[in-house]
């Protein structure tokens, strides 16, 4: 569903370059600016949402959002969010549409500094904005994309796994609920989202897992709302995706 269908979308001529906190599950309504805008959060889990689906950071991660793309924010957990706003004309990574991006200890204090820091033309302003330049380009890009269907079918299925993360069911058995075929569900997946179902799958789970986590759940409980067998495989596909278990605090641990 598109997120500005019932929503007028705001336009920000200049993207802000700001800090600000937001309550547990409230967010930023739908619009968009000229500039590009890079989005981090320090604490809590941050989602953003676009017409091509949702990008989830924790506090290892920053979101790239190109200029003129319609977006949504949402809190999940406290949220302290840092926003750099950098013009239209400046694309250090050369990227056209929202993309997740590793955040180390140097970049992430760099963000906040920027964040902190008075706006104004100064020279140590300058100097702290190129290193952050320079950071960024080396940032490595993570998939940790979730693609929103435009295929009928698609959306039934993946709207059922949505209610249900730890729906188990095989994509025939899934296929027979919403009346079409497993062949065709798995070419769906693959041309309409660019992924197969067990990579969907587990990128859905694992974007529940980061917001049930952030919300306070405890690894168990979130391992098992979210479809793994058992903790330990939980935890083992969460580090090899984000770099740590998901008992570490990344808000917290790099302070």
């Amino acid at each position: 569903m598109p997120i500005y269908r019932h929503t007028a979308v705001r336009h920000e001529p200049v993207a802000p370059t700001r800090a600000q906190r937001l309550a547990p599950g409230t967010g930023i309504d739908a619009h968009r600016h000229e500039d590009h805008q890079i989005a981090y959060a320090a604490r809590g889990v941050l989602a953003i949402t676009t017409d091509a689906g949702s990008w989830v950071a924790p506090g290892n991660r920053a979101i790239w959002v190109p200029a003129g793309t319609v977006h949504a924010h949402q809190a999940h957990g406290t949220l302290e969010l840092h926003l750099v706003g950098l013009p239209a004309a400046e694309n250090p990574l050369g990227l056209d549409r929202p993309t997740v991006l590793a955040v180390g200890p140097l970049l992430r204090e760099l963000i906040v500094a920027y964040t902190h820091a008075p706006e104004d033309d100064s020279p140590e302003r300058a100097r702290l904005r190129a290193v952050l330049l320079d950071q960024l380009r080396a940032s490595p890009q993570q998939p940790l994309h979730l693609p929103t269907p435009s295929a009928p079918l698609l959306r039934s299925v993946c709207a059922l796994l949505h209610a249900d993360p730890a729906d188990h069911r095989t994509l025939a058995e899934l296929g027979r609920t919403v009346g079409a075929g497993e062949r065709t569900l798995s070419r769906l997946f693959r041309t309409d989202l660019g992924m197969t179902f067990p990579q969907w799958r587990t990128q859905l789970r694992l974007h529940h897992a980061l917001v049930l986590l952030a919300e306070g759940e405890p690894v168990t409980a979130v391992a098992h709302r979210c479809g793994w067998a058992s903790a330990s495989a939980f935890i083992d596909v969460f580090r090899r995706t984000f770099g740590h278990t998901p008992g570490h605090r990344a808000d917290r641990s790099d302070r």
